[in-house]
């Protein structure tokens, strides 16, 4: 069947919290489908399903504060283990 999930991680550029990049992504059977970038701030679209979903998700400012504070707590952590 198909199978849709969603994956979080993390881009570290160096142990400044401010050069980490946070990316949240959708993906549907492998092929991500939209992604919060937390350089950008906002999600991107990368099928016609998930522009809509960004669409939505980027005229949401709680859905949007929640993402960009979810990279502090989920990147802040990694730094000291690289």
């Amino acid at each position: 069947g198909f199978r849709s999930y969603n994956l979080g991680r993390c881009v570290f550029n160096s142990s400044d919290l401010n050069d980490i990049e946070f990316i949240y992504s959708g993906y549907y059977n492998m092929d991500e489908i939209w992604r919060f970038s937390s350089s950008l701030g906002k999600y991107v679209g990368y099928t016609e399903y998930g522009l809509k979903q960004a669409e939505n998700w980027n005229k949401d400012p709680s859905i949007l504060a929640r993402r960009r504070a979810e990279k502090e707590r989920y990147c802040k952590h990694n730094i000291d283990i690289d």
